[in-house]
């Protein structure tokens, strides 16, 4: 059965950072391309993070450059994003999801990040 499951999300001051994970299940992880896109309330996706499936390409949105870092463990099937100097403007349901063919094919449930004090 292939499962995509995100966890980790939560309310955060600015400033603070979080880490959430993505546990994939049912496909062979590691070969894979992986990302993490996010929706903020009342606005559409966005994408946020990709890398390939060994971790070394890498890229970000312009919006997120320099504070977030996206990483994977092959041996665990798990995908990361390290969110740090969190902004309210980061508050948004984050979803993991596998690229096949450049398109953004399974997603997980998604984990709700809020920044606010």
């Amino acid at each position: 059965q292939v499962q995509l499951v995100e966890s980790g999300g939560g309310l955060v001051q600015p400033g603070g950072s979080l880490r959430l994970s993505c546990d994939v299940s049912g496909f062979t992880f590691s070969t894979y391309w992986m990302c993490w896109v996010r929706q903020a309330p009342g606005k559409g996706f966005e994408w946020v993070s990709i890398l390939n499936g060994g971790g070394n390409l890498i890229y970000y949105s312009d919006s997120v450059k320099g504070r977030f870092t996206i990483s994977r463990d092959n041996t665990k099937n798990t995908l990361y994003l390290q969110m740090d100097s969190l902004k309210s403007e980061d508050t948004a349901v984050y979803y993991c999801a596998r690229h096949n063919f450049n398109i953004p094919d399974l997603w997980g449930q998604g984990t709700l990040v809020t920044v606010s004090s």
